[in-house]
């Protein structure tokens, strides 16, 4: 368990972290502060204010003394101008504090979304691979907002309430040291208090934080899989499941919550047992002071539970926005996706080499590859066959560099893939896999989505053309600017399908990844994405996973995995001949063809 001094260092060091996000902003910063300053200002005179008024009352005659743009009015005309004047000037500066800190809540707001989204896109794949969408999307909506009210809102209380408490404990002393100094040996006392409730506050508030992203998450993976829950009957235990995190989310609420309710009124308790004590002894000690002067020094007192009170409850704020801004943090500090790369070539001829190469994803013991190896001339077509679970996929991985590789060899043209730069191998590459990912955009968008953006719509008609993509396009109500839905819902899986097949053959890149690309056609769209394939393969290095076998029977090299390991290679007839895992694969899948069109 974290020592006090432990506790408070990491808060601050967090907290002076999240406050140089407020930099930018310093001018409308330091704007809202004199706001405040103003407002907390006008506290202190509307207690001076009433001495005048309680004195008025015994010699309404009398002048208000010290004050040239009032001289020579009486006192019953000079409080009430007075009052309206301080008014006035609490109201502007409460105008610019709140105006101008709002601007930066909501610069801060939109600058940490920001950070937190850019730094989405450069984690690596095994950050993903962790942690689940709901988390990272709660982050970006949730804690955003918690930290904002830390940097800004708790800042607000601290600053308007602070001076408050400065500007009357100023005025206490200045009118009655002795009695004042009483006041400020309950202090001790409140900081114990606050430093308790903070603890509390901080470990509540990360745990509301994580079942947040629970109710986020599942709301996500039910709007995302609906016809799996329809079509499963799974309406009832996706509602049990969510109404299970959306209660411990409240549970957890209402624990701080009753923190809070507690913890207030203890403070409050505290503070006006020391207000009780005051009053006796200002009677006691009233000495020669006026009944003004008396009236005057106690409403000034009375003035101050409430800004201690609010800065006693701002400790959960700011600890709610430290957990918040924790797991900001930790997402931002994360190491972005590993580039040291220097190389970069305008275009590669796509000789692809793969020497003695063993993986194991991060933080696991299964090695994934074990010793592969294989090469692949320029516009060669290697096909990856074998169970779900031997690696292909993974392999397919390895080439653009979404997964870090330490053992073994991958090079393109000669060069190792981690001496390009990301972008710049990457550029090389064109992948469609079996999970098609679309955007809900336009399908000319969708086709031409990243680097492609200004490719000219010939282009964009040419691929969706050499795909079979055009004649399902055209019937589409607005053709390429039909907008297709979150992930190409309103398309069917051959379709969405043949527009990824599009991009790919849009991107014009010499070296093609099909994982499992034809696997969501039916057998007439099949046959027409096999012949734009066939195109597209021409003159291209490509690198085929395949289920069926049927469509890698003109493969120039055929590799059949089990367990991470090349266990065969060769040709289709040459396989066939050997009879081996290869053949026992194609004779089953051909019997199972067989026994469907029967």
């Amino acid at each position: 368990m974290p020592t006090a001094d432990a506790f408070v260092a990491s808060t601050l060091r967090i907290y002076l972290r999240l406050l140089g996000y407020v930099r930018p902003y310093a001018g409308q910063f330091a704007i809202s502060i004199a706001g405040f300053i103003v407002f907390a200002s006008s506290q202190p005179m509307l207690a001076g204010i009433l001495k005048y008024f309680v004195d008025g009352l015994n010699n309404p005659e009398a002048v208000l003394p010290g004050l040239p743009m009032l001289e020579g009015l009486p006192l019953m005309q000079a409080v009430p101008l007075l009052i309206v004047l301080i008014a006035a000037w609490q109201g502007v500066g409460s105008y610019l504090g709140n105006y101008f800190l709002a601007k930066v809540s909501l610069g801060l707001v939109h600058d940490l979304r920001l950070a937190l989204f850019d730094s989405l896109l450069l984690l690596p794949n095994r950050y993903f691979d962790n942690h689940n969408s709901g988390h990272l999307i709660s982050r970006i909506t949730f804690n955003v907002t918690m930290v904002t009210g830390a940097a800004t809102d708790a800042i607000k209380v601290v600053i308007r309430e602070g001076l408050t408490v400065v500007f009357l404990f100023g005025y206490l002393l200045w009118m009655n040291w002795k009695l004042t100094l009483v006041m400020v040996a309950i202090l001790p006392l409140i900081a114990v208090m606050v430093n308790s409730a903070s603890r509390k506050f901080r470990k509540q508030s990360k745990k509301i934080q994580v079942a947040m992203g629970d109710v986020t998450h599942i709301a996500s993976e039910t709007i995302q899989g609906y016809r799996v829950v329809r079509s499963f009957g799974g309406e009832q235990y996706e509602s049990d499941r969510f109404k299970a995190a959306s209660e411990d989310n409240t549970r957890k609420q209402l624990k701080m919550v009753k923190t809070g309710a507690t913890y207030t009124p203890m403070l409050q308790l505290v503070t006006y047992t020391a207000m009780a004590v005051l009053l006796f002894l200002v009677l006691w000690l009233r000495g020669e002071s006026t009944v003004g002067d008396l009236v005057a020094y106690i409403t000034a007192a009375g003035l101050l539970p409430k800004p201690i009170r609010q800065l006693s409850e701002v400790s959960s704020t700011v600890q709610k926005g430290v957990a918040g801004a924790e797991s900001i943090f930790e997402q931002l500090d994360e190491a972005p996706e590993e580039d040291k790369g220097t190389v970069t070539r305008e275009r590669v001829a796509g000789r692809l080499t793969v020497r003695k190469l063993s993986f194991r994803y991060p933080g696991t013991e299964r090695v994934v590859l074990n010793e592969v190896s294989f090469e692949v001339e320029p516009g060669q077509m290697v096909a990856l066959v074998g169970r779900s679970g031997s690696g292909k996929t993974t392999l397919a991985s390895l080439v653009p560099r979404f997964y870090q590789h330490d053992q073994g060899d991958i090079l393109v043209d000669g060069v190792p893939v981690q001496d390009y730069t990301l972008r710049n191998l990457r550029r090389h590459i064109a992948l469609v896999s079996q999970q098609v990912n679309l955007f809900n955009d336009t399908v000319a968008n969708n086709i031409a989505y990243g680097d492609l953006a200004d490719t000219p719509r010939e282009a964009i008609v040419a691929a969706a053309e050499a795909a079979y993509a055009k004649e399902f396009i055209d019937r589409l109500p607005e053709g390429f600017d039909t907008l297709i839905g979150e992930n190409g819902v309103m398309l069917s899986g051959g379709q969405r399908q043949r527009l990824a097949i599009a991009r790919a053959l849009l991107k014009d890149a010499p070296i093609l990844i099909l994982d499992e690309a034809t696997s969501a056609l039916d057998t007439e769209s099949e046959r027409h994405i096999q012949a734009a394939l066939d195109r597209a393969m021409s003159g291209r290095t490509t690198l085929v996973i395949a289920h069926r076998l049927s469509t890698i029977e003109k493969a120039d090299l055929i590799l059949v995995m089990d367990q991470g390991r090349i266990v065969e290679r060769g040709s289709h007839a040459e396989l066939l001949a050997a009879g081996g895992a290869y053949a026992r694969l194609h004779a089953m899948q051909f019997h199972e063809e067989g026994a469907a069109a029967g």
